[in-house]
């Protein structure tokens, strides 16, 4: 195969809600060293955040052109409506790209996404180069897959008798289960016997030789993340996985849906309602763009659980639809009346 045919390495990057992908991402993206990139994003919600955030970094290694937006929630689920037009948009850019780094949604199972690069028609193009799992490491320290699951307290680090019939735990082992590589996020966050607890917690679930790399905002040198070379589409049916078997999922055991608000005045007061809601309501995750009233800047809030962060990204500009919402993710069942209202104030 000459290296004009040379088949384009894809990076699958996989985590829980909140994990911290995103963040990892942007980092890659910093410090590609010469690399041309591209990103598949793959959000659960109707309002791409991820991939507003990720164009927002204005890094000349991935242009804004070179970034895919997925809304369909699930890529494994949809992958030959969206996925593969989305390839095709990517190896058709001029320059071409030298790798593409997809990010899956929160809630996706990585193996169906990978064997789709079983098809003659993805595989002559395109290999995964490498699975990246991304954990969070201060929850899983405190015995619970995300930090954003009230439901699960129970501490299991030294627990085998796993709940397999909770989905969210499923979808977490899934994921380390297809892993090449553990990403063990917030590490700055956890003493020597949190860091040990959240090893355990990721070894009973890893039935190859995988490393666990801890990291803390998201700083991992590209080079131990890109370059695997690992054709994982080859060996996927050997990782074994809740879902073998299975010729479909849903993922039915969540709920998603938009909140819109008026334009804020205090954005403290604003992160004091989203966790509000968490503790109240159990919502697992909150993320979305605020209006400011008097400021030019866009705010941008990210919740995981009770834990909510803000920042002004950037500036609102003249194409910019300047509403303030919030996408709202959580288990099946959620009250959206009592969270619109705890939102809204």
């Amino acid at each position: 195969m000459t290296a004009s045919a040379a088949r384009v390495p894809c990076t699958v990057v996989t985590g829980f809600l909140g994990a911290g992908k995103t963040t990892l991402i942007r980092h890659i993206l910093e410090n590609a060293n010469g690399r041309r990139l591209a990103i598949i994003v793959n959000e659960f919600g109707d309002i791409g955040i991820d991939g507003e955030i990720l164009k927002g970094c204005g890094i000349d290694a991935c242009p804004e052109e070179n970034i895919v937006e997925l809304a369909n929630g699930c890529l494994c689920c949809a992958v030959a409506d969206d996925f593969v037009p989305a390839l095709d948009q990517i190896l058709a850019l001029e320059p071409k790209v030298d790798h593409i780094i997809i990010e899956t949604s929160g809630l996706a199972l990585p193996k169906p996404l990978v064997q789709a690069f079983q098809w003659p028609s993805v595989k002559s193009r395109v290999t995964v180069d490498g699975v990246v799992a991304v954990v969070d490491g201060p929850a899983l320290a405190a015995g619970k897959v995300a930090s954003d699951l009230d439901a699960l307290q129970a501490q299991r680090v030294s627990d085998d008798s796993l709940d397999h019939d909770d989905p969210v735990e499923e979808v977490f082992e899934d994921q380390i289960a297809c892993a090449d590589l553990v990403i063990l996020s917030k590490s700055d966050l956890l003493d020597d016997v949190g860091s040990a607890r959240a090893h355990a917690v990721i070894g009973e679930h890893l039935a190859r030789s995988v490393k666990i790399v801890p990291t803390s905002q998201g700083k991992v040198d590209p080079s131990v993340l890109l370059g695997m070379g690992l054709a994982v589409e080859d060996d996927i049916e050997n990782r074994k996985t809740n879902h073998d078997g299975e010729l479909d999922h849903e993922h039915d055991d969540f709920d998603s849906f938009i909140v819109e608000l008026q334009a804020v005045s205090n954005p403290d007061d604003l992160a004091k309602r989203v966790a509000a809601a968490a503790d109240e309501e159990n919502v697992l995750r909150v993320k979305g763009f605020v209006d400011v009233g008097g400021k030019p800047m866009r705010l941008l809030v990210q919740a995981v659980g009770p834990r909510v962060n803000h920042y002004y990204d950037r500036a609102w500009t003249a194409d910019d639809d300047r509403r303030s919402r919030l996408v709202v993710i959580g288990l099946k069942g959620l009250n959206r009346p009592a969270i619109e209202q705890i939102l809204v104030g």
